[in-house]
């Protein structure tokens, strides 16, 4: 990550098998810890005392709390962009404005499956660093967005970064859908679509008409010989 952020808010990541072992699990709890008691009864003194570990052993890899949470921010945005990567040609055949609404589907999916994703990344950054991690992952998305669906939009990378904005208004739906009932619901997935279509209209291609068939009057030659006869 960037040298300007704060570095106990980001995780040591370990070398060894044993340690990498150890690692794995304290994430594995914690993110069962979060689901359970949401981010105010979060704390490593309660996670060390749920694994059985001391203290000492978590903050050798997780300084803060903001550590742990954060890495759990990494992971879960991270695997989000793994399955719209593999769903980047299905999304393609499917032209843009269903593709849009088949891609809104997988981060619906996503969110309401992983409890810990919807209180990291749709209640808001925990700190610098998630938020950049929020904000890198909505631009390759853009990007991604651009390589998809660029035979049929015009979608510049200069400023403003419409494919970047169309998924910050996707996920603001998800956010305030998050905010008002704890997941995503029908009627925000539905918002999120029309939102980002409506958004997009403007840079769609325009379909260029089919070239009409010219006819010709050209007569067969068994019609020539029958009218000479």
């Amino acid at each position: 990550m960037n040298d300007a952020l704060d570095p106990l808010a980001i995780a040591r990541q370990p070398t060894q098998r044993r340690a990498r072992a150890r690692f794995e699990r304290i994430l594995a709890e914690a993110e069962k810890l979060l689901t359970e008691a949401g981010l105010s009864g979060f704390s490593i003194p309660l996670l060390a005392e749920r694994l059985g570990y001391p203290r000492g052993s978590i903050y050798a890899y997780f300084p803060t709390p903001y550590a742990i949470l954060n890495e759990l921010v990494a992971r879960h945005l991270a695997a989000l962009e793994t399955l719209f990567d593999a769903q980047a040609q299905r999304l393609r055949s499917l032209g843009w404005r269903e593709g849009i609404a088949a891609a809104i589907d997988i981060g619906v999916a996503y969110h309401n499956r992983h409890p810990a994703a919807r209180i990291l990344i749709l209640g808001g950054a925990v700190t610098d660093a998630s938020f950049r991690a929020q904000e890198q992952t909505h631009r390759r998305l853009g990007e991604l967005a651009r390589r998809v669906w660029g035979h049929e939009m015009d979608l510049p990378e200069r400023e403003p970064e419409a494919a970047t904005l169309a998924v910050d208004i996707g996920m603001a739906c998800f956010r305030r859908s998050f905010y008002a009932h704890g997941r995503i619901t029908p009627a925000y997935r539905n918002a999120a679509i029309a939102a980002m279509i409506g958004f997009l209209e403007p840079y769609a291609v325009p379909v260029r008409p089919r070239r009409a068939t010219r006819r010709t009057n050209r007569r067969s030659p068994s019609q020539t010989e029958g009218e000479q006869t």
